[in-house]
């Protein structure tokens, strides 16, 4: 086996608990079924795609789909392949236990020698998590996007920046830059996935995966539409995308349960309840442009989407970026002076609150506040991407949306002068349209708002229906906590 398995949550079906596995093997042979405890009959295995590799060998991704039945408390099913020793687990949510949920993002580096230059261990926060779910098991992993860093294609790529250097002319690609493509987000996901700790985590807790930025290239959406629009970054994103459907989705041409967005859209936001908590995570890239987020038909399909979730005492919604976050915009409008394009652009405008965005920031506060007033579900944001943990709470009249932010697990957190300005941009109380305030309450364990360490977050349901939020920071001496507890 070359990479997995890869367990991927496909959410509850009456009294069973849906679950995808997929395998890369070398060779173009089937692969023996699955054995899976609890489900009667030998599982499958389903094609996906395959790649051709230098010196002629193939590697061929397979799918493997079933249902395990779930009793009142919690269980545990083992699965296998026919024929080979070697025996996973996971977690089988009892249908009366609140659910056990961890949040992940952040999962690589753009140069990972920055990483042991930082005096950091690769995958210590990946063993953390791995060994708190030995202990507790998880029920769910949620992966906020950046789960793997391709920006390295430049160099790994033969042809690409050649090709990308001369966008503007008329020179057609090099014939085999789709499948070099192919094969380097291939080894991107084969590098980030068979990690030790890693792997072990995504072999035993079933995952629901966002993709941002890093997953395709650093910024994209946010480049100039000429650049978006130019032969090469078009080839980047289908191979990219390929790529998340496949490892992160574990999708071909059939959409998974999961899938909200009507498939010919494209849009690949996905959405699942477990046990009265439900996720709804947004595909943020697939229609991001430097003037825009999301396109006006997903805007319009995402009141539909949270109608989903009537009835749940709370909804996490997904977001890469966090929705409630300090405004850099003055930051965004100085870089914009400077002629040529700055390294920052791209961050700044890839923010919700970059003034490009302003009206659908708005939007997307509004739209949620009116769900939260109408139905008493619970919403919370759940974010990553900005290599910090922090707390924002957005409060007005009857309601309040909290944000929690966690990453990155692996990228190594800020340091210096730009987290100083963010902790003191980060003590104002801001006031929004609508009657909203915005703030950043911060962690009473550590007195500052903004947690410049590597991370992840659990999510563990209460008895009575309330959340409880802690970050597990590397460097901490305590647990940081934050207690949801339900609105009805």
């Amino acid at each position: 086996m070359r990479l997995g398995p890869v367990l991927l949550a496909r959410g509850t079906q009456g009294g069973r608990w849906r679950v995808s596995c997929c395998m890369l093997f070398r060779g173009d042979a089937e692969p023996a079924d699955l054995r899976v405890e609890g489900v009667s009959l030998p599982v499958p295995p389903r094609f996906l795609a395959e790649w051709s590799l230098d010196g002629g060998a193939t590697e061929r991704l397979w799918r493997y789909d079933f249902a395990v039945p779930r009793g009142v408390q919690d269980g545990r099913a083992g699965y296998g392949l026919d024929g080979d020793e070697r025996r996973w687990h996971f977690a089988l949510p009892g249908t009366l236990v609140p659910p056990r949920i961890a949040f992940a993002s952040c999962g690589g580096c753009e140069d990972e020698a920055a990483i042991p230059a930082a005096g950091l261990s690769r995958n210590a926060r990946w063993g953390h998590l791995l060994g708190r779910h030995r202990a507790e098991p998880f029920h769910l992993l949620l992966l906020g996007g950046d789960q793997v860093y391709a920006d390295g294609l430049w160099q790994g790529v033969d042809g690409l920046a050649a090709a990308t250097a001369a966008r503007r002319g008329s020179a057609p690609l090099p014939p085999d830059l789709p499948a070099r493509l192919d094969r380097w987000y291939l080894e991107v996901y084969r590098h980030g996935w068979s990690q030790p700790e890693t792997a072990a985590v995504l072999a035993s807790v079933p995952a629901l995966c966002m993709w941002d930025d890093h997953d395709i290239l650093d910024g994209w959406g946010s480049h100039p539409d000429a650049v978006l629009e130019s032969a090469p970054y078009r080839a980047v994103f289908a191979a990219a995308r390929k790529a998340f459907r496949l490892f992160q989705l574990g999708m071909a041409d059939d959409p998974p349960e999961t899938l909200l967005a009507d498939p010919g859209t494209g849009v690949l936001s996905q959405g699942l309840t477990l046990n009265g908590v439900g996720v709804l995570a947004l595909d943020l890239r697939s229609e991001r442009r430097p003037d825009r987020v999301m396109s006006e038909t997903t805007w319009k399909a995402l009141p539909g989407w949270l109608d989903r979730y009537r009835g749940t005492r709370h909804l996490l919604l997904m977001s890469g970026v966090p929705v409630l976050f300090p405004g850099l915009g003055l930051a965004e409008r100085i870089l914009n002076l400077i002629p040529g394009r700055q390294r920052l652009e791209d961050d700044l405008r890839d923010q919700w609150r970059s003034p490009a965005h302003r009206e659908e920031w708005t939007r997307l506060l509004r739209l949620l506040a009116g769900f939260v007033r109408e139905t008493r579900c619970r919403v919370t944001v759940v974010s990553g991407e900005v290599h910090l943990g922090g707390v924002g709470v957005l409060r007005g009249l009857d309601l309040e949306i909290w944000q929690l932010i966690s990453s990155g697990i692996v990228h190594p957190p800020p340091a210096g002068f730009a987290v100083d300005v963010l902790e003191r941009l980060a003590g104002r109380r801001e006031p929004l349209a609508d009657g909203l305030t915005l703030e950043f309450p911060g962690f009473a364990e550590t007195g500052r708002r903004l947690l410049p360490a590597r991370n992840w977050l659990s999510l563990t349901g209460r008895p009575d229906g309330a959340l409880e939020a802690e970050w597990h920071a590397e460097g901490a001496p305590a647990l940081l906590r934050l207690t949801l507890p339900t609105l009805f």
